[in-house]
């Protein structure tokens, strides 16, 4: 109790309410999530074999034994972090797995599903990894430069290896392959996020007004600019237009994050445009799938067939509103990119509109989560890395599923969680984990006042 002028004694505050943990919400989720794949593997094993795959209870053992140690490593080190990230992963994982088997077992001399599952199997470890290690995500503040000396040194390495169709952005030692590029984008996310966390006032207020926008110093914007133009410029060196443009995509939208300047986003989009005209126009390569682009049925007028574009057009007007069922559709027509561009045309033939839209739902969701975790963050270097991580899960969806419809240009890109690639998922799974150490810090409870009117600091994360 503590005593007053009047010698009474006044109440003792009480302390806050804590939020709720939801770590059994989570295993709901999860739960239901492993029951949904079950459900997909099972249902393409009767539809193209007519009876139940052999190894349908080892998939789901293996992919609920997955789930539970990710969420045991939630549970013990991020308790308060959001329910819904974790199972969202697990659920676009789990059918991506689903819909590359599912392709499997049409092209029998390229079998591409074990080879995801082990990448998946390692994402996973990585994500237990980096819940349990990284206790504190301000401490990847300290190693901003580090983070982006490490991804330029990324981003040119492809250019040493020969070209995989028409772009060098993979590294090819024996059997063993990966894409840089992927690694690069988190930890340019991560420099982004610290430089504009320390320099966001001099963006904001320094600097020459120019018709009704304030561009800041040079000293200021001068490096960060530097570094985007330097992996820009790299990505087209390297025929890579899709990486590109996710990354200056992610360095427009933390900037206007950052300044809260709306001029940032006109800009960013005229600098895009002028710069896809120009690499268009310049560049072979590209040229070719702009004019895919621009008339996709090229091919069949010419009597040299349906490219790659119009089959997945075609397979999207198969599907229709309720989908062919899984299993039944002609997707592999599309050719050798059906388990990695183009995946998502599978899921538009077999599952239909009503499925198509539930995992753009799931992506939205997984974004949304994000933000959300973004604008309750303590900590400026914590809020725009949250915004940063998931814009490059937004980005990545809207380029991918425009392009395989036909709304942009095609890209190369992977569709997170579903596409055939190692180096995306087990990328994927660490953007999730990240997202899940930065919600853990933004939902955790203030400490309890210790005195009345006297107020303790209130740390970003409690270990």
């Amino acid at each position: 109790m503590t005593a007053t002028r009047a010698g009474t004694s006044a109440p003792e505050p009480r302390p806050a309410p804590r939020p709720p943990k939801r770590r059994g919400v989570e295993l709901s989720l999860l739960l239901g999530a492993v029951a949904i794949c079950v459900h997909g593997y099972v249902a393409v094993g009767l539809a193209r074999n007519g009876a139940v795959p052999p190894d349908a209870v080892g998939y789901g053992a293996g992919l609920g034994v997955l789930a539970l140690l990710a969420h045991l490593a939630v549970r013990l080190r991020a308790p308060y972090a959001d329910p819904l990230l974790l199972p969202i992963a697990v659920l676009l994982n789990g059918l991506g797995l689903v819909l590359i088997y599912r392709l499997d077992l049409q092209t029998p001399l390229d079998r591409a599903a074990p080879a995801q599952l082990v990448w998946s199997t390692s994402g996973v470890a990585l994500f237990i990894v980096a819940v349990v290690v990284l206790r504190d995500h301000r401490i990847l503040q300290r190693y901003a430069y580090i983070s982006v000396t490490a991804a330029l040194a990324l981003l040119c390495a492809p250019i040493f290896f020969p070209a995989v169709n028409g772009a060098r952005i993979w590294i090819r030692m024996g059997q063993l392959s990966f894409q840089p590029g992927e690694f690069a984008k988190v930890l340019l996310a991560v420099f982004f996020a610290a430089y504009l966390a320390v320099n966001r006032g001099a963006l904001t207020r320094a600097g020459r007004l120019i018709h009704r926008l304030r561009l800041p110093a040079g000293r200021v914007l001068g490096p960060i600019v530097a570094v985007w133009l330097v992996s820009v410029g790299v990505l087209v060196l390297e025929r890579d237009l899709g990486t590109s443009l996710l990354f200056f995509g992610l360095f427009v939208v933390m900037l206007y994050v950052a300044t809260g300047r709306t001029g940032w986003i006109l800009v960013g989009l005229l600098l895009a445009s002028a710069g896809a005209y120009a690499v268009g126009s310049l560049e072979p390569h590209v040229h070719g799938r702009v004019e895919d682009w621009l008339d996709p049925y090229a091919g069949i007028e010419s009597g040299q067939g349906a490219g790659q574009l119009a089959q997945s057009l075609f397979a999207f007007a198969a599907g229709g509103m309720l989908g062919t069922g899984l299993g039944l559709g002609h997707s592999t027509l599309i050719g050798f990119a059906t388990k990695s561009d183009f995946i998502l045309a599978t899921a538009g033939e077999e599952l239909g509109l009503v499925g198509l839209s539930a995992i753009f739902l799931l992506y939205g969701l997984l974004v949304a989560r994000g933000l959300s975790a973004g604008l309750a963050m303590r900590d400026p270097f914590g809020s725009l890395l949250a915004v940063g991580l998931s814009s490059i899960v937004a980005l990545q969806v809207f380029v991918i599923a425009g392009g395989v419809t036909g709304l942009i240009p095609l890209t190369g890109m992977a569709m997170p969680f579903l596409a055939q690639g190692g180096s995306s998922v087990v990328t994927n799974w660490l953007i999730v984990a990240l997202l899940v150490r930065l919600s853990h810090a933004a939902r955790m409870p203030l400490p309890v006042p210790v005195e009345v009117g006297v107020h303790a600091p209130a740390p970003a994360v409690r270990q």
